[in-house]
């Protein structure tokens, strides 16, 4: 293989984990353009907490000690990743308000790489996008803003994500990784250059196409079982039978999948099934399972903010200027990560029945949910303080440890929305 200087464009939850790797074996330059995450990362630090702080230490000493020849180093200015030939755009790709693919930092990027790649560069994406995104939207990008022939002066490539926030035991490094190119030798190179970092293997696809609809459907299929699962939670509600002690008897049959309710938040599983029906719809079907199933998990979060109040009227309770406790607004346990938390729609949800709402999560950026959300959330529990009802919505380690009794009412009303508290202290969980 040539040697390679490697450029990989955004600083997050993918972007990052890839470039320490990569800096064990090559010259990688980080860039993003947060100035404020650029220092951080510096400096030695990373709020998403995803990074190996020991590997992004040694990255930051061999670059300097190597003066740039090998290593890791962050970056803002455009001008210091000109002189890379491998680009890895791991920009976010969400959706927006009316659940379309929101593809702007996607042609953001694209754009600005048209304007300084060169002859025999490869782009390659692992942004989660539908099929046919990467050759239809991002190459003509390219050529337009390069004024360079694809497939003759630069190739494209496109490596699906993997990341999963907050795990520690599947990591990038221990799951199999897709790969594919826009010319077989391109596929075969860039292959060979994850198998470099990826010591779970690679499985190089026929196409760009497949490799983006792999990811696609990954995801989509998790979303569709969780929404069986959520359904039946709603009927079992009605019927009056725990949900958990159904799918604990349905279980011990050897082929069944125990799939649990929940919120469907997050980067993945509550977008990429959009991804799918926005191409499938291009091309005249209409996805009946995929959004019937966003249907189910989107309305998870109303359905327990209703149980709540249901549950506060049961005990006599007055609605109207309660006190609510919401345990948690990040989109999983122990992780920092609040992009697209459905825990944000519990509290729209109370505040609209005139209850008066606190969140507290210990894990979570006061600043980022503010600014993302426009909601604010308390520094610290005052045991002083008493709830009428209190939602345990992510299960933080901290939270499994804390004597809710002591700050509910007599009368208080508990959700165990995980389902991970004991049963004797909750009057109802998903």
């Amino acid at each position: 293989m040539r040697p390679y200087r490697i450029a990989v464009v955004g600083q997050g939850y993918v972007g990052l984990p890839l470039s320490l790797e990569f800096a064990k074996h090559y010259p990688v330059l980080g860039f993003d353009i947060n100035d404020q995450r650029v220092t951080e990362l510096n400096n030695g630090m990373d709020s998403t907490l995803e990074a190996d702080i020991e590997k992004l230490d040694n990255g930051l000493k061999k670059f300097e000690e190597t003066e740039g020849k090998l290593g890791y180093k962050a970056t803002s200015k455009l001008s210091d990743i000109v002189e890379a030939n491998i680009y890895i755009v791991t920009v976010p790709t969400p959706i927006d308000k009316y659940n379309a693919p929101d593809l702007r930092p996607l042609i953001s990027a694209s754009k600005m790489l048209g304007e300084i790649i060169k002859t025999g560069d490869i782009i390659i994406y692992e942004s989660t996008v539908f099929p046919g995104c990467t050759e239809e939207e991002c190459v003509p990008i390219l050529e337009e803003y390069s004024g360079l022939v694809f497939n003759f002066d630069f190739f494209v490539g496109y490596s699906p994500e993997r990341i999963n926030p907050g795990d520690k035991i599947n990591t990038l490094t221990s799951v199999k990784k897709v790969t594919s190119g826009s010319t077989e030798e391109i596929a075969q190179e860039v292959n060979n250059l994850y198998k470099k970092i990826i010591t779970a293997g690679t499985h190089k696809a026929p196409s760009i196409k497949v490799a983006e609809a792999s990811k696609a459907i990954e995801n989509a299929q998790r979303d569709v079982n969780i929404s069986f699962v959520n359904e039946l939670a709603l009927i079992f509600d009605r019927i009056g039978i725990d949900t958990h002690d159904v799918l604990e008897a349905a279980g011990t049959k050897y082929n069944f999948l125990k799939y649990k309710p929940g919120l469907v938040g997050g980067h993945c599983i509550s977008v990429d099934p959009y991804y799918l029906a926005h191409k499938a719809e291009q091309l005249g079907y209409h996805p009946d399972v995929i959004l019937s199933g966003r249907r189910v998990n989107d309305s998870i979060a109303k359905f327990i903010a209703s149980k709540v109040v249901k549950l506060l009227i049961a005990k006599g309770g007055i609605i109207k200027d309660s006190n609510a406790l919401i345990l948690g607004v990040t989109f999983k346990e122990n992780c920092p990560d609040v992009r697209n938390t459905k825990v944000v729609d519990i509290y729209s949800e109370l505040i609209d029945f005139g209850i008066k709402v606190d969140i507290y999560d210990p894990w979570a950026s006061k600043e980022e949910v503010r600014q993302e959300y426009n909601v604010e959330l308390i520094d610290r529990l005052n045991h002083e303080k008493k709830y009428d009802s209190i939602i345990l919505a992510v299960s933080h380690n901290e939270f499994l440890k804390l004597d809710i009794q002591k700050i509910k009412t007599d009368n208080g009303v508990v959700f165990d929305a995980k389902a991970c508290l004991d049963r004797t202290m909750v009057d109802a969980r998903l």
